[in-house]
């Protein structure tokens, strides 16, 4: 049955079906965390997101370069599980905090920074261990089904958000995604043996891997292509920053308790997903090959603006989940594996350190400005509406670096059309 839709090998089956539950579960996990924590974030529980903003950008410049020095002296089949047990070990410990009330405020803060760091370091790691572990022919034929895996995981963790939290308590749901974490360190074992065992890779492919922030900061510094990259990401974080502030002053109105709050986060991520997958379909599928990839680029920051006026004209829910449906389907289908495609004109040091370094760094640190400038323009005055207008021009700002770099595309790539693959989630490697 797999074949009629995925060009899978007899020896891949396994591998792929247990790469698609291993995304699955990782994914599903964090959207069930991802409601629990947006609540969180309501004025009914914790006050200050400009601060958590920051202290997950303070967290995260520590983070990186520790998971970097694990995985440079230990192979992948020992870092990555044990990883994701320490992640595990947390939950329960938040689980157990939160059920007993202790410092509930402190511990909601806590778990606020916790999660903005988790959700970036195990979708990065899953995609590295998917690049190490399949080769780049593979790659081309399998990450579109594995990717659905997470597409599906994303799905399904914000229906079960939806119908649970009220009957069951938001707190309690916490140890589905310690279920389904450990289930995707049992993934990582399988998969670890099947590369062994059926693709023979050699002793080096299992070793240490090295890296580190600092060439990577250098190499993007001296560079005007990379900077721009970089400013690219610093844009989309903007305005997702801005568009994630405006999303909890609604349902910080809408809801009236924290179970209540729960569920319209979750019922919201069901229907942006379920929406992005319906609209990759039809984008990937008859539409994509026909644009260059300056038109693909160009969609998501188009939108944005487009989407932010019309909040500033009907600042209401219905409006919010149609935002960040387009949105989310124009980044995911067509921004983000253009961006990918640009790192092919580059050298392999800063494709790996320099992007590593965008995609984490940068991108937090993006939301740390944000959401101070954010809180500023609020003390000013600023309602929903001025906010969404505010972020207008940061969408036009982001539409030109995008043409720009398409732009040094074609320049690095003379007489080669600039056309997109298959659309390709974040941190799959564009080969």
């Amino acid at each position: 049955m797999l074949k009629r839709f995925v060009d899978v090998r007899d020896e891949e089956v396994g591998a792929v079906l247990w790469s698609f539950l291993y995304f699955f579960t990782l994914m599903c996990g964090y959207a069930i965390l991802r409601p629990i924590r947006n609540e969180m974030g309501t004025a009914g529980s914790v006050k200050g997101l400009d601060w958590l903003f920051t202290a997950t950008f303070l967290v995260m410049l520590a983070a990186v370069p520790a998971f970097s020095a694990l995985v440079a002296r230990w192979p992948r089949r020992i870092v990555i599980p044990r990883v994701y047990r320490f992640f595990l070990l947390n939950l329960v410990a938040f689980f157990a905090l939160l059920k007993w009330g202790v410092a509930r405020e402190t511990v909601a803060r806590v778990f606020y920074v916790w999660l903005s760091v988790y959700n970036l370091f195990v979708v990065s790691i899953f995609w590295s261990f998917m690049a190490d572990v399949f080769a780049s022919g593979q790659g081309k034929r399998l990450f579109g089904f594995i990717a659905a895996g997470g597409t599906t995981g994303m799905l399904v963790g914000p229906f079960l958000v939806g119908r649970l939290a009220e009957p069951l308590g938001p707190v309690n749901l916490i140890l589905l995604s310690v279920v389904l974490l450990e289930v995707s360190a049992q993934c990582v074992r399988r998969l670890s043996g099947w590369a062994h065992d059926v693709q023979h890779q050699p002793p080096a492919a299992e070793g240490p891997v090295g890296g580190g922030m600092l060439d990577g900061l250098k190499l993007l510094v001296t560079s005007p292509f990379l900077l721009a990259l970089g400013l690219q990401v610093l844009l989309y974080a903007a305005t997702s920053t801005f568009l994630y502030f405006q999303e909890v002053k609604l349902v910080a109105e809408l809801g009236r308790d924290a179970a209540s709050r729960t569920a319209i986060f979750g019922d919201i991520d069901f229907y942006v997903q379920l929406a992005t997958l319906a609209l990759q379909a039809l984008v990937t599928g008859r539409v994509i090959s026909k644009l260059g990839l300056g038109a693909a680029m160009a969609v998501a920051p188009v939108l944005t603006g487009l989407g932010f006026l019309g909040l500033a004209a009907a600042p209401v829910l219905a409006v919010l989940i149609l935002f960040k449906a387009v949105r989310g389907a124009s980044h995911y289908a067509l921004e983000r594996p253009s961006r990918e495609i640009l790192f092919t004109t580059v050298d392999r040091e800063a494709r790996y350190k320099s992007k590593s370094f965008i995609d984490t760094v940068v991108y937090r640190g993006s939301d740390t400005v944000s959401a101070w400038l954010q809180g500023g323009l609020t003390k000013l005055g600023l309602g929903m509406t001025g906010l969404s207008l505010a972020a207008v021009p940061l969408a036009g700002l982001w539409l030109a670096v995008s043409l720009y770099l398409a732009r040094h595309q074609r320049r690095q790539t003379p007489g080669t059309p600039a056309t997109l693959p298959p659309a390709v989630p974040d941190n799959v490697p564009v080969r």
